[in-house]
């Protein structure tokens, strides 16, 4: 017998079907869409990174401004506060040193003030 060369690729064992009416193009074609497919969930992976980075960025950013004005806003009312509290004390103080000099200007009668006294525990 003679050898014939062919170009032809070596004939192989026939497959079996994986999906029953499915053949190589229908494989090659669904093989491609997984592809894409995943490709596509590692691009929606890579996008929520991003958004959850951003999301933590414009945090940090917003929590940066908020304590920075909270302290400002705190610093002022402290200090409010402690010129209110002064002035209230120097008032108190003021009001005080009145009252002890109009103690002062009443002159005492201890002579009328021990005869009411008697009058007062006589009658009692």
């Amino acid at each position: 017998m003679d050898k014939i060369s062919s170009n032809a690729p070596p004939a192989q064992a026939p497959q079996e079907e994986l999906i029953p009416g499915f053949d190589g193009a229908d494989r090659e074609v669904l093989g491609h869409l997984l592809k894409i497919e995943a490709e596509a969930a590692a691009l929606v992976d890579d996008a929520q990174a991003e958004a959850d980075r951003r999301i933590a960025e414009g945090e940090r950013q917003n929590r940066s401004r908020y304590d920075e004005q909270y302290g400002r806003e705190a610093a002022e009312l402290e200090q409010g506060y402690k010129k209110e509290a002064a002035a209230a004390k120097e008032d108190y103080q003021n009001q005080i040193e009145s009252y002890r000099k109009s103690l002062d200007a009443i002159t005492v009668n201890r002579d009328r003030f021990s005869a009411l006294m008697d009058d007062f525990l006589e009658k009692g």
